[in-house]
């Protein structure tokens, strides 16, 4: 795969498909041991047409065949940052930019891996899945406001782990970076747990909240914003709130009698434990019934 930028337009795929397609993301989300480069092919499929099943075999082949060019068992922790270091930044130029997060392809894995470029989140999964190809101890750090890679045990002294920013092309960060980069991007103080690895289910969650502030800032494409809240949905943990964003995406783009039906479904919900939410639903609901006369 070479790195070109060609314009990028995606079409989603059709009913059937994407039907599919999110079935099996759902099977693949609940499963034991749910696969990250596996959900984010699926989560692509679902956003670009062009992603078909030969497309999404070429995207976990190029993982394996990165992996491949890791050194075998180059030592401890650090050793294995520096390894990532130099191929996918080094020789691959791997690493984001600040243009990355305004465009919808840089939260696409297949994208990313053509074009080289991503948001944090999605340059750490293709660091995270090449690595663990080759036997490295790696996980995903979901520190506020900037993803990063993890390399050692999972638990224990900082001392024993090592973290890289592959956004930075794979810089290794001290423990005074990773505070800067949380107090520099967030303004929140620092602690030791926002160290600790980051379930792939969560991580999903999170490439997926990214997408839905991409749509939102974009107030013609609720077509992106509708597919990845959908998908949200179907992953086994997930904000209850997002039914109610999707019952009100549902009525943006017309669909009154749909999204006034999960208006009134969330508000059942709601009104176990705050009545005047629930009554501000209804009305909600309320209003999208009138837009059918």
């Amino acid at each position: 795969m070479s790195g070109g930028r060609s314009p990028f337009s995606p079409r989603p795929p059709s009913p059937g498909r994407s039907a599919a397609l999110r079935r099996r993301f759902a099977e693949e989300a609940r499963s034991g041991r749910p696969d990250l480069a596996a959900l984010c092919l699926l989560l692509g499929a679902v956003a670009d047409d062009a992603l078909d099943e030969n497309g999404i075999d070429a995207a976990q082949l190029e993982l394996d065949r990165l992996a491949g060019q890791l050194p075998f068992r180059p030592g401890g922790p650090g050793a294995w940052a520096v390894a990532l270091r130099d191929l996918l930044g080094g020789r691959y130029g791997f690493e984001g930019s600040a243009a990355d997060h305004r465009r919808l392809e840089s939260s696409l894995l297949h994208q990313v891996l053509v074009r080289r470029r991503g948001l944090p989140i999605l340059l750490s999964v293709v660091w995270i899945e090449v690595a663990r190809r080759a036997g490295a101890p790696v996980y995903g750090v979901a520190l506020p406001g900037h993803f990063v890679v993890g390399f050692g045990p999972e638990s224990g002294p900082y001392g024993e782990r090592v973290l890289a920013d592959p956004f930075a092309g794979g810089r290794l960060l001290t423990g005074a970076d990773a505070e800067l980069l949380v107090t520099g991007t967030t303004g929140e103080a620092f602690t030791p747990s926002m160290l600790s690895p980051a379930d792939p289910l969560d991580v999903v969650l999170r490439v997926l909240n990214n997408v839905r502030a991409w749509a939102e800032a974009r107030p013609e494409r609720s077509d992106v914003a509708l597919w990845a809240v959908e998908l949200s949905l179907l992953l086994p943990s997930h904000p209850a709130r997002l039914r109610y964003e999707r019952a009100r995406l549902l009525v943006r783009r017309g669909e009154f009698a749909a999204g006034a039906a999960e208006l009134e479904a969330y508000a059942e919900v709601v009104g176990a434990v705050d009545a005047a939410a629930a009554e501000r639903v209804r009305a909600e609901a309320s209003a999208a019934r009138a837009l059918l006369n």
